[in-house]
């Protein structure tokens, strides 16, 4: 015959090991609050770059992209000798507001993630689109730099009053109407 089992004694000592129990669940939990001061810098930069980035790309970058487009590669088509000097200019301005409208639109996929990263919102940030736009903008950088700007400086510098033109271009884009009195 089964002799059914006996219901154990109670611990004399299980409240006190309640609450010692309790104490390390609360000591773990401070020990990750304890650790809060160090993840608030890093949040607090990420805050700061995305909203940073957001008033540079639109203010200066989108505006570069423009001077380029509108004021710099039409003067140094205007200049360029025609034939195979021509040809080359107009190959590489081409090719750079092609890089411009890739450059943007990888811009596009991530601004409005940037925008709430910048106001401190928790969202995933399109690492692929934020990896191509870096670096095809340092690509195209690159390729202006070594490229295309020694050749309009060739260009343009062959006749002082095409860069002295070029130059006034950009000093009127940028300057303020000037509101007198009548």
């Amino acid at each position: 015959m089964n002799t059914p089992n006996p219901t154990p004694a109670p611990d004399p000592d299980a409240p006190i090991a309640n609450f010692s129990d309790c104490h390390v669940g609360i000591v773990a939990h401070l020990d990750r609050l304890g650790e809060l001061p160090a993840l608030l810098e890093p949040a607090k930069r990420a805050r700061t770059i995305a909203a940073d980035t957001l008033a540079f790309f639109d203010a200066v970058i989108a505006e570069h992209h423009a001077q380029e487009e509108q004021e710099l590669f039409p003067a140094v088509l205007a200049s360029a000798t025609h034939g195979e000097e021509h040809t080359r200019v107009t190959i590489m301005a081409e090719r750079l507001t092609t890089e411009h409208r890739q450059i943007e639109a990888w811009w596009a996929r991530i601004k409005p993630q940037l925008k709430q990263i910048a106001k401190g919102h928790e969202t995933p940030l399109d690492l692929v689109a934020l990896q191509q736009l870096v670096g095809e903008y340092r690509a195209h950088a690159a390729f202006e730099e070594a490229e295309f700007l020694p050749l309009a400086q060739h260009i343009l510098g062959r006749n002082s009053n095409h860069m002295a033109a070029l130059g006034m271009s950009l000093h009127m884009r940028h300057r303020r109407p000037v509101v007198g009195y009548v």
